[in-house]
């Protein structure tokens, strides 16, 4: 348990910041899901469109230190190509 006034506060600080982090990162997610359900469906330009919409939304997540750069420049080269290579 937290003694210090310091720790405390760290602690109420933290439980805020995961709130506003979990939702970013569920935001992030559904974006993704997107695009992934636009290349199942098989639909080229819809699959296109939402994957233009989720890169500045996976790269806001680095600025914002919910991911990792190398991670989400991963997760857009993944996306990407499957995109490119969709018929």
């Amino acid at each position: 348990m937290a003694n210090t006034l310091q720790s405390k506060k760290r602690i109420r600080r933290n439980d805020r910041r995961a709130v506003i982090n979990r939702s970013r990162v569920s935001r992030i997610r559904t974006f993704v899901r997107k695009v992934e359900d636009a290349i199942e469906a098989g639909d080229k330009a819809a699959a296109e469109a939402a994957l233009r919409d989720a890169q500045p939304e996976i790269m806001r997540g680095v600025t914002k230190g919910v991911l990792h750069k190398n991670t989400a420049s991963r997760k857009v080269s993944r996306l990407s190509r499957r995109v490119s290579a969709m018929a």
